[in-house]
């Protein structure tokens, strides 16, 4: 495979992805951030590189025009990916970015590249069985009040020129989420991890079932709200380091009533 450019490095991650590491773990953004949201993520996981994506339209990318919709993206981010695919590798995304993440494992396989050894999905509905999520349906104040418990959850605060940008981000993430739908999803040859948080008022875990029909899926429950995956918690790192191999076995769906029995059920 070519070395990738300067240009390219620069463009698609904050830092590049190290030649020795023996796999990858790239990492989408939140709807509404960019990459720089996973910086209280480690560096790695089990061995695993931690690669946070920089995603057109946002933090040192605001100058270059967001995709309009998932699958675009998905389109281009292949394409980004391709150099870095040539050892074992997974995709994360939450929310939102779990489809991103979805379409992307989509476009690899159809395309003929190595496929991702998991996918990693926390706190999405399945592609056939959206649009579904509290903000397809907020205003901008209830959109950039949002906006400002995710940036306290990193330790921050927004300005309000700042927050205007980002809110800017967070709606054209929304219209994306708001015009996707797979009425017949393409089942992937790699094993999916559905992971769903307790106190989640926004997807409950009961409505992540749907994955089954995208792969061979394994369903997980950790303590926490929709936000508590920015802080690397301990036993989600304890699950993509044990999930990152392609050997365990798939876990049926909770029951809806089911209690949570953590990252090694």
């Amino acid at each position: 495979m070519d070395a990738p450019t300067a240009r390219t490095r620069n463009k698609w991650f904050l830092r590049e992805p190290s030649p020795v590491a023996p796999a990858r773990l790239f990492c989408l953004p939140y709807s509404g951030c960019g990459a720089s949201m996973y910086r209280q993520w480690p560096s790695s996981v089990d061995g695993a590189e931690v690669c946070p994506v920089q995603l057109p339209g946002r933090e040192n990318r605001m100058r270059e025009p967001a995709h309009s919709t998932y699958e675009a993206m998905a389109d281009d981010l292949c394409e980004a990916l391709r150099p870095y695919l040539d050892r074992p590798y997974a995709l994360f995304g939450h929310c939102g970015s779990a489809l991103a993440a979805y379409e992307t494992a989509v476009r690899l396989v159809e395309r003929g590249c190595p496929a991702p050894t998991r996918l990693f999905v926390s706190a999405e509905v399945a592609p056939q069985d959206g649009p579904y999520g509290r903000f397809l349906d907020m205003g901008d104040d209830e959109l950039a009040a949002e906006l400002r418990g995710l940036v306290a959850e990193l330790g921050g605060t927004l300005e309000p020129s700042l927050l205007a940008l980002y809110l800017g981000v967070l709606r054209n993430d929304v219209d994306m989420n708001r015009r996707y739908h797979v009425a017949e999803p393409v089942r992937l040859p790699c094993p999916i991890t559905a992971i769903g948080w307790t106190e989640d008022t926004g997807i409950a875990p009961s409505l992540m079932t749907g994955w089954s029909a995208c792969g061979e899926a394994t369903f997980e429950l950790l303590e926490g709200g929709h936000y508590r995956f920015v802080e690397a918690p301990a036993d989600l790192l304890a699950l993509l380091a044990a999930d990152l191999t392609p050997t365990r076995p798939a876990r049926p769906p909770l029951a809806p009533d089911e209690p949570g029995t953590g990252p090694r059920a």
